[in-house]
């Protein structure tokens, strides 16, 4: 039979006759054939099928296959198997391409016709496997639509679990390669129907396994979203927008907009492909989404994408209202963009030469929907001309284009631009508003956190509060200088008079970050602190060595040889510093001398040294409390470092501590002294032989390796441990002193005396201790008294002979862990003292939150106070916290009377202490000062600066006469002033769009708003929703698409 059909439909009888006979030959189907024979036919007619050279032929094959199979299961079970199929998928039908969209119709028709039988199963198993295979391959819009009628009609074939989810992605893939070349209705109509059945495919996946549609709108971003430039994703992707459900819009635009991965140039290629989708033609809620999307997008004050896309591609919106499929969603786009771009005319005035053309065209055709179109359009139209007025050139075309259509009131005009910009000036969004109030409740500007940078923000916070050293920042002229302090410079000109609540201080973070510290993980302030002054303070020297080597010539010039001045520097550096008018600011603000005595209690001579010191680092008094910390005092311990004790890295006992690069102006650290050094001391010292200090009756003797704790109970306050750092220590045992008179170790006495005092005293507690036994650095959570007045001993020298004191950056660190005394060299001269206390003025705590130096969180409480105010002026005589009894004699006068907590808060101005915790800058009270330990057990006090009180300010030389000067900080330069005022109109426009966002989104949304911050039940330590410094500022369950 096969033999007499083959030769029928290639013969050249007449058409009705081929047919009639095709006909007997479809009846004989229900006789008896045996298997052989079957198999012939099935040969026959699949031959025919796929290479079937006329549709007559191929019409032939479909009708006989369809009747031997039906009449001949088990044969054609037998034929259409399993290796049948996968060889047509994988091989094609010998000159048919294995991608012909013939054999995935001959296969749909095949799985029809052995639908009843157990062999289909193994055909579904194998087909869930080719489709994926099929799909990764990227078929064109033909094959893919085949495909997706096959599947829409064999569910069983569609991949599984895991494999369903990668199916659907792949799927998504594919449609964003889809192409179509032809400009020709017909082709166009038939690419639309193509693309439509491929995401009605996905639509009903979705539908049965709602697992996989999260997956695909990932896969849907990941294609709009690329900024590879040799692909552009197919529009055919807005297929797919009318089939997500529109009550996941709220959810998937929040988790898309506040997604950090997503960058800025992926958000703003994906809107701009968005818009695009506008042209196509069968989509049904695109412009919802848009829309959507940009006020999610201004809801996050992402004002810079909403700019530029709407700049980019109002034009192109504008364009869509010539074609009625897609004008409602077009013009529905372009009103929101338009009304929502209320900053600028730049976007209204790019369609302006287009209005007059499609106003004309639209009235000619006479159309009731060109008419309703118009109307709508002229409103539109109204509005804009009528926020962005003066510009009659342009507009009166457009006016005698619309004058016979309706003009809204401008009550009306009034209430759609409110409705529909970024931001909103409503009375009733004063709530809303009252969020970004923080600059003009407090006057200050927070610090916007750039990933565990609140180190670097609570000490620049700190630094800017201290008012006269800000004030001689800003009064420098560093034109034409790109230095350190010439950003130091810029952050306190913005910080003093920005609008912004907060501002982002990356160019100086990058610029002050010691090389050492890795970024986005959380470091020492107090590291940071002592890097940031050597650094601007070596700079200032170098600098003064280049002016002074051109001295017509600006600071900022390069050309002279950094060796060169380097070595100038260190000539300088040699050098002493006698003259204010010779040392550095630093120096001047932060600069004081500390002297060293050590006195052989074998032969009674005595050695001394002056070093300088920018801060100086308090121990713990030793108690049972951090004894269990195998804490030792670094005066005692030579290996100890004072300086690593406040490291992220700290070397371990045992480790030779690293050297810094002097060219980067490394701090330098002598755990001997236990202080703070800006500079290595001078090796001359002073030797007095069989001399010692006057010994007082009065005198405590304090060997720092006994436990002891002053006061007895009682919380030790900042005078108890300023008191114990100045305390004469025994020497003794493996701590002996080296006499170069007595040539063997000795016992001796160490005394230590500040010698002068500086402008800003700069205290840090040693909260970080090393554990000798478990290897780990501990923190000391030791609550901490503050007082508000503090009163440094300091003993004044009236001569001194063979004395250098220098300032430099080139120190061995070992040297610090060999014996004190083998670096104290004898000399022959004596010195009178003038001992008196200086008052000073608390002003301002840097706080450590956690339990950890690796971890936690900073911030600051500060104050203004300035060097004119006496200390009786900012604060009543009976404020100065009591010191200890048995220790106040150590200061050379009895304590003053303690005064209670109550008579403090009354006194203190309500006001006058700013909380500043990065972003947010709140008011608060010096009770919450004092009582943040007790309230908060892991919130400690770490870095103190007291400024000191002066019956005339010693830097008045340098104040300017104008009123301006003396009452608040100086006039800044003018492009420091250019650069603020460009930015505070920035922020104005920023601040307009953002409220009313915030006000839209309130509205529509069902969250409430809690803005981050310290209030009286949290502690004000976060570096975000983990508490120590990681995490994401954001739930990550809530990021549930992109």
């Amino acid at each position: 039979m096969d033999k007499i059909l083959e030769g029928l439909v290639s013969s050249s009888h007449p058409l009705p006759l081929k047919r009639v006979i095709v006909r007997k030959v479809v009846e004989s189907a229900e006789h008896w054939l045996d298997e052989a024979q079957c198999e012939a036919m099935f040969d026959l007619t699949t031959r025919l099928i796929l290479e079937g050279q006329d549709p007559f032929q191929r019409q032939v094959g479909h009708q006989v296959l369809e009747a031997y199979a039906r009449y001949h299961r088990p044969e054609f079970e037998s034929f259409f198997n399993k290796t049948f199929v996968l060889g047509l998928l994988q091989q094609g039908y010998h000159s048919l391409d294995r991608k012909d969209v013939a054999i995935l119709d001959y296969i749909h028709n095949g799985l029809k016709l052995i639908m009843s039988c157990p062999s289909v199963l193994d055909l579904f198993s194998l087909l869930q496997v080719e489709v994926l295979r099929m799909v990764c391959e990227r078929p064109e819009p033909q094959l893919c639509a085949r495909l997706s009628d096959l599947l829409t009609d064999f569910v069983q074939c569609i991949p599984k679990g895991k494999l369903s989810i990668t199916f659907c992605q792949q799927l998504v893939r594919t449609i964003g390669h889809f192409q179509c070349v032809s400009t020709q209705e017909k082709e166009l109509r038939e690419y639309v129907s193509q693309v439509t059945k491929v995401s009605n495919l996905l639509q009903n996946i979705w539908k049965a396994e709602p697992s996989t549609l999260l997956p695909s709108l990932q896969e849907v971003f990941a294609s709009i979203s690329s900024t590879d430039t040799s692909f552009e994703p197919s529009v055919a992707l807005a297929s797919l927008v009318q089939h997500i459900p529109l009550q996941m819009i709220t959810v998937l635009i929040r988790s898309l907009t506040t997604d950090p991965n997503v960058k800025d140039a992926s958000m703003t290629q994906a809107l701009c492909r968005m818009i695009d989708w506008l042209s196509w033609p069968l989509a049904q809620h695109v412009d919802t989404w848009v829309i959507a999307l940009l006020k999610g997008l201004a809801a996050v004050q992402k004002f810079t994408i909403l700019i530029d896309v709407t700049l980019l591609k109002i034009e192109l919106v504008f364009n869509r209202l010539w074609f009625p499929l897609v004008r409602p969603g077009a013009l529905a786009v372009l009103s929101h963009m338009l009304l929502s771009f209320q900053h600028s005319p730049e976007a209204f005035h790019l369609i302006i030469p287009y209005i007059v053309n499609l106003v004309h065209s639209f009235k000619s055709d006479g159309l009731p929907s060109s008419t309703a179109f118009l109307v709508q359009l002229t409103e539109l139209i109204h509005c804009m001309m009528y926020h962005y007025s003066g510009f009659p050139d342009l507009y009166e075309p457009i006016l005698e284009a619309i004058k016979d259509f309706p003009k809204p009131s401008e009550e009306k005009i009034k209430l759609i631009l409110n409705q529909s910009a970024w931001t909103s000036q409503s009375n009733s969004l004063a709530s809303c508003l009252s969020r970004l109030s923080g600059k003009s409740e407090t006057g200050k500007t927070g610090l916007i956190n750039l990933g565990n940078t609140c180190y670097m923000n609570s000490i620049i916070q700190a630094l800017f509060m201290a008012t006269d050293f800000r004030r001689q920042v800003l009064s420098l002229n560093l034109h034409g200088c790109n230095s350190l302090m010439k950003k130091l410079q810029h952050l306190f000109a913005f910080l003093a008079h920005t609008q912004r609540e907060a501002y982002a201080p990356r160019v100086f973070f990058e610029a002050s970050r010691p090389p050492w510290f890795t970024p986005r993980s959380q470091q020492d302030c107090s590291e940071y602190l002592r890097f940031l002054l050597d650094r601007l303070h070596e700079e200032e020297k170098i600098l003064k060595v280049q002016s002074s080597h051109k001295p017509s010539e600006s600071l900022g010039c390069n050309e002279t040889s950094l060796q060169e001045i380097a070595n100038k520097a260190a000539v300088l550096t040699e050098s002493p510093c006698t003259s204010d008018g010779e040392k550095t600011l630093i120096e001047k603000m932060f600069g004081g001398k500390l002297r060293t005595h050590i006195c052989c209690l074998n032969c009674r001579s005595t050695s001394q040294k002056v070093e300088a010191f920018t801060d100086l680092s308090l121990a713990f008094c030793p108690s049972s409390s951090i004894e269990n910390l195998s804490f030792q005092d670094p005066a005692s311990s030579p290996n100890t470092q004072d300086g690593g004790l406040m490291q992220a890295d700290i070397p371990g006992p045992s480790e030779e501590p690293g050297v810094y690069n002097p060219a980067k102006a490394a701090f330098v650290c002598d755990s001997a002294m236990n202080e703070r050094m800006l500079g290595s001391p001078s090796d001359e010292f002073c030797y007095t032989e069989n001399t010692c200090v006057p010994s007082e009756s009065s005198r405590i003797l304090v060997n720092k390796d006994v436990p002891q704790k002053p006061g007895g109970g009682s919380t030790p306050s900042v005078t108890d441990l300023l008191n114990y750092f100045l305390a004469p220590e025994i020497l003794t045992g493996d701590n002996q002193y080296y006499c170069e008179n007595c040539a063997s170790l000795q016992n001796a006495e160490k005394t230590m005396q500040i010698t002068e005092e500086p402008e800003y005293l700069i205290l840090t507690l040693l909260r970080f201790s090393y554990d000798q036994k478990y290897h780990v650095r501990r923190k000391i959570l030791d609550n901490v008294s503050l007082p508000l007045v503090l009163e440094l001993p300091v003993k004044r020298t009236t001569s001194f002979s063979s004395l250098s004191e220098s300032w430099s950056i080139d120190v061995d660190f070992i040297d610090s862990s060999e014996n004190l005394a083998k670096k104290l060299k004898p000399s022959g001269t004596e010195e009178t003292c003038c001992s008196r206390l200086v008052p000073y003025l608390l002003s301002s705590v840097v706080v450590h939150s956690g339990i950890s130096s690796e971890s936690g969180h900073y911030y600051s409480y500060a104050r203004n106070i300035t060097g004119t105010e006496s200390s009786y002026q900012m604060c009543h005589p009976s404020e100065t916290l009591a010191l200890a009894s048995s220790q106040s004699h150590l200061l050379g006068r009895n304590s003053p009377g303690a005064v209670t907590e109550q008579d403090l808060e009354n006194k203190e101005m309500s006001k006058e202490w700013f909380l500043f915790n990065d972003s947010r800058v709140t008011f608060t009270s010096f009770q919450s000062v004092q009582k943040i330990t007790s309230r908060f057990p892991k919130d400690t006090a770490y870095v103190l600066l007291y400024k000191k009180q002066n019956g005339t300010n010693s830097l008045s030389g340098n104040s300017s006469t104008s009123g301006l000067w003396v009452n608040g900080d100086p006039p800044l330069q003018k492009e420091l002033m250019d650069a603020i005022t460009k930015d505070n109109k920035l922020y104005l426009q920023e601040q307009e769009l953002n409220a009313r966002a915030r006000a839209l989104q309130a509205a529509s949304a069902s969250c409430s708003f809690r803005p981050n911050g310290f209030d009286d039940n949290d502690p004000p330590g976060s570096c975000g929703p983990t508490g120590g410094g990681g995490g994401g500022g954001f739930n990550t369950v809530g990021r549930l698409v992109f």
